[in-house]
């Protein structure tokens, strides 16, 4: 298979994870007789020094005609006082709109072997001793607060700030649908996140995902509060298998699941379109205080480019492949600074990428 790839290092260790996914995608193609083309873009705090736009049109334009998009992080301190629309985030939002990225699924799976860098009790992650967590928040990536009606007003009290949160109908029940697809393949159930006790986009979202759990029977719906829904997750994270909820919502929560599964480092994310068309991207952020320095964690990079083989090329096997490699480089005690612990073997951004490539 020929695959075009857009390649947006970004920013801080962007650049340094992306490199490392894109060495292990190479020897896939290799094994697995493929061949990857990639273009490497600018968006971000890069992008804005180059060019002096946080996404340039190129960018937007390059990754339309390409089959994905391989993203690393955009960010960092140099950029933190610009205006909120000039800053390195907006190329993810314009990402995300000018694509119709509107599914974000990310993956909280607690790897066996770090299992001890879960911040949780084992009585409260593994009750049972069947294992560690495993659970996927569908997060709505193109409606609500973040793409709202913004501005400033006078009032009584002074000048105020307002973000409008608006969903349609639609919005809500495509969504809605990935989660019901996914919990399908899973353990078929679903946990819907609002607040819908307060908000009345809430309480349309919480109308549609009831009409659209009327096509999954064989799905279980629950509906929870954020606040309940957030304590949940470290009471008792085991009670859920697919979350799905709004944007800033699934934002705060997906963080929250990722780091009760140990390490942020260690998750990838995939963002949708109908289609196979996504953009694929390492949850954690491009922490440039340990940028240039062979320390980022690449396994969250390296995971991301499986998922893509899954969702958007239906190359499970060569997926499969990837994820297998990571355990067993896991297995044999290899770990970057993030999760290193006493008795293990330190290694850097470099070195993982290689053993993870060297393995498949």
């Amino acid at each position: 298979m020929n695959i075009k790839l857009a390649v947006i290092p970004g920013d801080g260790i962007g650049p340094e994870v992306t490199e490392q996914a894109q060495k292990v995608l190479d020897k896939i193609a290799g094994v697995y007789n493929h061949k990857f083309e990639y273009k490497t873009l600018l968006a971000g705090g890069a992008a804005i020094d180059a060019t002096g736009n946080c996404l340039p049109d190129e960018t937007i334009a390059v990754c339309k005609a390409s089959d994905a998009v391989l993203l690393g992080a955009v960010g960092g301190w140099k950029w933190d006082t610009l205006p909120g629309d000039k800053r390195p985030e907006m190329a993810l939002l314009g990402l995300r709109k000018e694509l119709g990225l509107f599914a974000n699924i990310r993956p909280a799976l607690m790897f066996e072997e770090l299992a001890d860098a879960c911040p949780l009790k084992k009585e409260i992650y593994d009750p049972d001793g069947n294992g560690g967590l495993d659970i996927v928040v569908i997060r709505e990536l193109t409606g609500g607060i973040y793409f709202g009606e913004k501005g400033f007003k006078d009032t009584p009290l002074g000048k105020a700030a307002y973000d409008v949160e608006i969903y349609a109908e639609e919005e809500v029940r495509r969504i809605a649908i990935v989660a019901f697809d996914m919990a399908m393949k899973r353990n078929k159930k679903v946990t819907s996140v609002d607040k819908a006790n307060v908000l009345e986009s809430s309480r349309l979202w919480r109308k549609v995902v009831a009409e659209t759990a009327k096509n999954y029977p064989e799905v279980k719906l629950e509906n929870l509060y954020i606040d309940n829904a957030a304590m949940q997750l470290v009471r008792n994270p085991r009670q859920f298998d697919v979350i799905v909820t709004g944007n800033m919502f699934g934002d705060i929560l997906s963080d929250e699941a990722s780091m009760i599964t140990g390490s942020i480092g260690m998750l990838p994310s995939a963002s949708l379109k109908n289609g196979n068309f996504g953009m694929y991207e390492p949850v954690h952020g491009s922490a440039p205080d340990i940028a240039g320095q062979n320390k980022a964690n690449p396994m969250a990079a390296i995971l991301s480019a499986a998922m893509m083989l899954r969702y958007t090329f239906g190359l499970p096997k060569e997926a499969e492949a990837i994820e297998r490699v990571v355990k067993a480089v896991l297995a044999k005690g290899y770990r970057t600074g993030d999760i290193f612990s006493d008795g293990k073997k330190l290694i850097g951004t470099k070195e993982a990428g290689d053993l993870i490539a060297g393995e498949i």
